[in-house]
């Protein structure tokens, strides 16, 4: 369940956390009452987890990653591929007057962008945490319609827990293995 490279597990922690603090975020656009103080825990730890695993990263970033020739290209490719994605369905969405789905349609292009992304770093922690984040956006939909809840914090709360979860592990993982 380890990435093979400390600096991967490290950088893992570094984005997964960066990208929690911004999910937890967008959570709180319109949160039902209550939530407010989970989401921004949950910020600070993203936050937390990101700059440990930053500055881990940074210590060993000569000790190797899986990202050599073939991996940084195929990672490319995946991240273009999921930016894109995201992108067209987003202005599709708004141009259809469905901007309050945005949030849903970018988690399930982000959860699914990771399955192949777990497979260029051969880390499973990536693949599970896409697997949540997928979840989370099918789930949201009909949880967001039969509790009248914003789009925003039924999909950014899982997302962001998901993701800090994922940070977390990472990190951890990356202190560990000194």
């Amino acid at each position: 369940m380890n990435a093979e490279y400390l600096r991967d597990a490290a950088m893992t922690a570094a984005i997964f956390g960066f990208f929690a603090m911004g999910w937890f975020g967008w959570a709180q656009e319109a949160p039902p009452k209550g939530w407010k103080p989970y989401l921004v825990a949950g910020s600070i730890v993203g936050g937390l987890a990101s700059a440990g695993g930053l500055a881990t990263a940074l210590t060993h970033w000569d000790d190797g990653t899986a990202l050599g020739a073939d991996g940084g290209r195929t990672f490319g490719i995946v991240v273009g591929i999921e930016f894109g994605a995201a992108a067209i369905g987003a202005v599709a969405l708004a141009l259809t007057g469905r901007s309050r789905w945005i949030p849903v349609w970018v988690a399930f292009v982000v959860g699914v962008h990771l399955f192949p992304v777990a497979g260029v770093f051969d880390y499973a922690v990536i693949g599970v945490v896409g697997v949540l984040i997928t979840a989370a956006s099918l789930a949201a939909v009909p949880i967001a319609r039969s509790r009248d809840l914003a789009p925003s914090a039924v999909t950014g709360a899982p997302t962001g827990v998901a993701l800090a979860s994922g940070a977390v592990y990472s990190l951890l993982s990356a202190l560990l293995a000194y």
